[in-house]
């Protein structure tokens, strides 16, 4: 089988197995971009720790779509390690 072929075949677990996680992550990211907005609306400041959270999300969401419209042929997580991003200010 040649290697694109086996590639492409790959992509299909990926999709399933990272697709499920980072939908369940999807629904946690919402509730707390939602706390966070409380939270800055109540405090008149945002949480940095729960916006980095969700930043950690916003990027892996890139690398899947990256990986499955075969732009890139590194696997997204958790076939490979989380992505590091540079911290938000307070």
């Amino acid at each position: 089988m040649k290697p694109e072929r086996k590639e492409a075949f790959m992509r299909i677990v990926v999709l399933l197995v990272s697709g499920i996680i980072l939908g369940i992550w999807k629904g946690l990211v919402q509730i707390l971009a939602l706390l966070n907005w409380l939270v800055a609306l109540f405090t008149a400041k945002r949480n940095a720790g729960l916006a980095n959270f969700c930043e950690y999300w916003n990027t892996e969401i890139y690398n899947f779509l990256k990986y499955m419209t075969f732009v890139t042929n590194k696997r997204p997580f958790p076939f490979s390690d989380l992505e590091r991003f540079a911290k938000f200010e307070k």
